[in-house]
C-alpha cells in the first residue's frame, strides 16, 4: 500500500513537471511570435482566414444561420458579406492578441481608447463595486489593458479551463497589465469578503446560460433569448453599480471602449431591469458593427 502511495506521488509530480514544461514552452513560443512585426502577423492572419473560412469552413453553417435569423431583413449577399468580414476580423483578433504579449504600452495607448472612465472612478471612490458588463464585440481581449488605465483593482470573472496548463497560460496572458482572473464560482465569496476594498468586476454575459429562467428571457436580435441572470443577481446582492462597456472598432487594430451607465445602485432597480438594459445596449453594440460579434457561438441552442 505504501509503495502504491509513493507511485501515486511520483506520478503526480511527473504530471506537474510536464505541465510546467508545457506551459513555459507554449508561453515562450507565443512571446517569440509576439515579436514579429504587426504587418507580418496580419499577413499570417489572412492565411489563417483563408484556411478556416474557405477550406475548413469552421462553424460556417452556424454563423450563416445565426446572422440570417438575427437580420431577417437582409438579403443573402448582405449576409454573406457579414460572414466573410466576421472571419477576416476574427483571424485579425488572434494576431492582435499575440502581439499584445510584448507590445509597448505606448502603442496600446494609441490603439485602445477608453471614454468616460471617470464614471467608474466615481462609483469606486464612493465605496461601490462596479460590475462592467459587455458582450463578445470587437476584440474584447484588448480589455486586458484596462487595469493599466484605472487606479482600482480589476477582476475578470471567468470559467476555469479543465486543462491546467491552458488555464495557467490564460491567466498569464490576461494578467500582463494587472487584470486578475477570478473563477465564476468564487466571485460572490470574494465580493463579500472584500467589502472594504471596492473593485471593478468584468462580466461577459452574452453566452447561452445553462440554467434558464423565463423571466430572464428577452428579445435579442429578433429572437427570444435566455440571458444570464447571475450578473444582475450578483449586482443586486453586492449593492454594486453597473456599467456597460461599448466596444467599437474605428479602424483595423484600433478600438474605442465607452463606459455607458446602466444603474448606480443595483439594489434599487426593479427585477430584470438591469438585464433588460444590458440586452438593449448589447443589441445596439452588435448592430453598429454586425461582423464584430462572436457568431460562431451556438447562442440560441436553448
Amino acid at each position: 500500500m505504501y509503495t502504491g502511495f509513493q507511485t501515486g506521488i511520483q506520478a503526480l509530480k511527473m504530471k506537474q513537471t510536464l505541465q510546467v514544461f508545457g506551459y513555459r514552452s507554449v508561453y515562450g513560443l507565443i512571446y517569440v511570435a509576439s515579436m514579429i512585426p504587426m504587418s507580418a502577423l496580419y499577413s499570417m492572419a489572412s492565411f489563417a482566414y483563408s484556411l478556416v473560412y474557405k477550406v475548413i469552413g469552421y462553424r460556417k453553417a452556424i454563423v450563416i444561420q445565426n446572422i440570417a435569423r438575427s437580420f431577417p431583413e437582409m438579403r443573402y449577399n448582405e449576409i454573406c458579406g457579414i460572414v466573410k468580414k466576421f472571419y477576416v476580423s476574427f483571424a485579425d483578433y488572434f494576431a492582435e492578441i499575440i502581439k499584445s504579449v510584448s507590445v509597448p504600452v505606448e502603442i496600446l495607448e494609441k490603439r485602445i481608447v477608453f471614454e468616460n472612465l471617470e464614471l467608474i472612478d466615481r462609483h469606486v471612490n464612493e465605496g461601490r463595486n462596479v460590475i462592467a458588463c459587455l458582450g463578445h464585440c470587437g476584440n474584447w481581449e484588448m480589455l486586458n489593458f484596462m487595469p493599466y488605465k484605472l487606479d482600482h483593482p480589476m477582476y475578470a470573472v471567468y470559467k476555469p479551463l479543465r486543462f491546467g496548463m491552458m488555464n495557467r497560460l490564460m491567466i498569464k496572458l490576461r494578467g500582463r497589465f494587472g487584470m486578475k482572473l477570478i473563477p465564476d464560482r468564487s466571485v460572490i465569496r470574494h465580493m463579500i469578503t472584500q467589502k472594504s476594498s471596492p473593485s471593478v468586476y468584468l462580466f461577459l454575459a452574452d453566452q447561452c446560460p445553462r440554467i434558464t429562467e423565463d423571466k430572464f428571457k428577452f428579445e435579442l436580435l429578433n429572437q427570444q433569448t435566455y440571458v444570464f441572470s447571475g450578473m444582475e443577481k450578483l449586482a443586486r446582492a453586492s449593492h454594486s453599480a453597473v456599467v456597460y462597456l461599448h466596444i467599437t472598432q474605428p479602424s483595423k487594430g484600433h478600438y474605442t471602449v465607452r463606459c455607458v451607465p446602466v444603474c448606480e445602485a443595483a439594489e434599487l432597480a426593479k427585477e430584470t431591469a438591469i438585464t433588460k438594459q444590458y440586452v438593449d445596449l448589447l443589441t445596439e453594440n452588435i448592430k453598429e458593427a454586425p461582423y464584430g460579434w462572436l457568431w460562431t457561438h451556438k447562442r440560441w441552442k436553448r
